[in-house]
């Protein structure tokens, strides 16, 4: 599962084995006690001390291979694989209007969904949790599962977020800043609760989904209600120093312009976001109703001057942005990544034209710009990888524990 998660760094280095065999049969999905050994460079007797402990705690259990998987003709090899009975993980997507939950075993397979409206687009901190519980309850509850059952609740959420700490700097789905919100899913929630920028989970889900499948440096750029970006160097997600890198939609790209959301100006995002568009289209024209992102589409399609221009200054804006990117990071692939809506504007070939314009010029074609759409239950597909991935670190320290 690509394991490059913070809280690594307190595990010892029997735990970190343990973890990156857990990894690498995750990603094998059933692989011989000798292959793993081959795969990580280590010694046999290691690999089998360490899947001993990890059978005995019910993490992992064995197969049997076909005949062929074995060296010795006719004897089928004996396979490891996880044990997706082990435990239950809830990942959560809070968007704008809509909280999405996907509850999948150990082994990373759905389980079962759900998606319901808010009613609220910002909550007070207890309020947000609180609403957190009870769209779990009612996922757990419509498949015959109880709240009780999970290992572990993932939630992502936009804005500045300090994972390893539980500390939102900023969110648009929050009243207030600075808000330390492990103590109060420590309180609502019956089991260990993770909280992560949405834009890292849909690049941790692209990783082990999507189109960033076997690939070490790619970069995800999500447009909804805002923009964000989910960066993976190495094969592994970059969070920043301080947990909150990797704002996108916050860079600079007009000296004193447009108000943000987050309360600068001239931010990428207030000319790209959904809440961007829709206020340019309804300023421009005062005496109209705030018209929705779709309806300045389809007005734009149908050659209205005032949303071609919308649009047009939003492309123009996005890809310096992007152009800024790969002059930064050179990727080797760039995900636009959004739910089912469309988003054309920003992938128009004049958009990729202001992109070359604003690349530094080597004798070298552009990165892999490609689109992906999909829906909040794909961003907590990635929010519930996360989790089993910290579930994993949680029950491997248990291990230690115990052994001491």
């Amino acid at each position: 599962m690509h394991s490059d998660v913070h809280s690594q760094t307190a595990l010892d280095a029997r735990d970190l084995t343990r973890l990156r065999i857990l990894d690498q049969i995750r990603a094998a999905g059933s692989i011989s006690r000798i292959d793993i050994a081959s795969a990580l460079q280590t010694s046999p007797a290691t690999v089998t001390a360490a899947t001993a402990e990890l059978m005995a705690a019910g993490l992992i259990e064995e197969v049997a291979g076909t005949a062929s998987d074995g060296a010795r003709r006719g004897r089928p090899r004996v396979l490891l694989k996880l044990n997706g009975r082990a435990h239950l993980v809830a990942g959560l997507k809070i968007a704008r209007q809509m909280i999405s939950v996907l509850i999948l075993d150990f082994e990373g397979n759905e389980v079962t969904r759900h998606s319901e409206t808010l009613r609220n687009v910002r909550m007070a901190p207890e309020d947000l949790v609180l609403t957190i519980r009870a769209a779990v309850e009612t996922t757990s509850r419509n498949a015959g599962l109880s709240l009780s059952g999970l290992s572990g609740i993932s939630v992502g959420i936009a804005g500045l977020v300090n994972a390893e700490q539980k500390f939102v700097h900023w969110s648009s789905s929050l009243v207030g800043r600075n808000v330390d919100l492990g103590p109060l899913l420590a309180r609502h929630l019956p089991c260990p609760a993770f909280i992560e920028n949405d834009a890292n989970l849909v690049a941790k889900a692209e990783q082990l989904f999507g189109k960033g499948q076997g690939l070490q440096n790619f970069l995800v750029v999500t447009i909804e209600h805002g923009v964000g970006l989910g960066i993976v160097l190495g094969g592994k997600l970059y969070r920043g120093e301080r947990g909150c890198g990797a704002e996108f939609g916050h860079m600079k790209v007009q000296l004193d312009g447009a108000l943000c959301q987050c309360g600068q100006r001239g931010c990428l995002e207030a000319y790209v976001g959904d809440y961007a568009l829709i206020r340019e289209a309804t300023s421009a024209d005062p005496g109209t109703d705030p018209k929705t992102v779709a309806e300045i589409l389809d007005d734009a399609r149908s050659g209205e001057a005032l949303a071609l221009a919308v649009l047009d200054r939003s492309g123009q804006m996005f890809g310096m942005g992007i152009s800024n990117l790969i002059n930064l990071f050179d990727p080797q692939r760039i995900i636009l990544s959004g739910p089912q809506i469309n988003f054309d504007h920003l992938y128009s070939e004049k958009v990729m034209d202001r992109i070359r314009r604003g690349v530094v010029h080597v004798d070298a074609s552009l990165p892999d710009i490609q689109v992906n759409r999909w829906g909040d239950l794909m961003w907590a597909k990635g929010a519930a990888a996360y989790g089993i991935e910290l579930v994993s670190i949680l029950k491997v320290k248990e291990l230690a524990a115990d052994a001491a």
